[in-house]
């Protein structure tokens, strides 16, 4: 777990991205969002998630610097959206994100 949040300590990202993903949040839902982000029907437990959702940012941030045509900002920001909720259920796992 320690290593996750560790991960996650780690990341540098534009002030702007970061206060977009911060507002929605807010209202994320494990059940509508981590499906919508992940592709899937079954969702993995937490910490998977974190570390799957961890590797598809890294993809979108790569993209993101390197001017990719295939960067997408509503995209990177929906991962992101994703991780911190995850990230939220894993500091305080009595917390309902449904």
């Amino acid at each position: 777990m320690q290593d996750i949040f560790g991960h996650l300590a780690a990341l540098r990202r534009p002030r702007l991205l970061v206060r977009t993903a911060r507002i929605g949040a807010r209202d994320y839902s494990r059940r509508r969002d981590l499906k919508r982000v992940l592709g899937y029907g079954t969702l993995p437990k937490p910490a998977a998630a974190v570390m799957r959702l961890l590797d598809l940012e890294r993809d979108h941030n790569r993209r993101r610097e390197t001017g990719d045509a295939g960067y997408s900002l509503t995209r990177h920001v929906d991962v992101l959206i994703a991780l911190m909720g995850e990230a939220e259920g894993l500091r305080r796992p009595n917390l309902n994100v449904a």
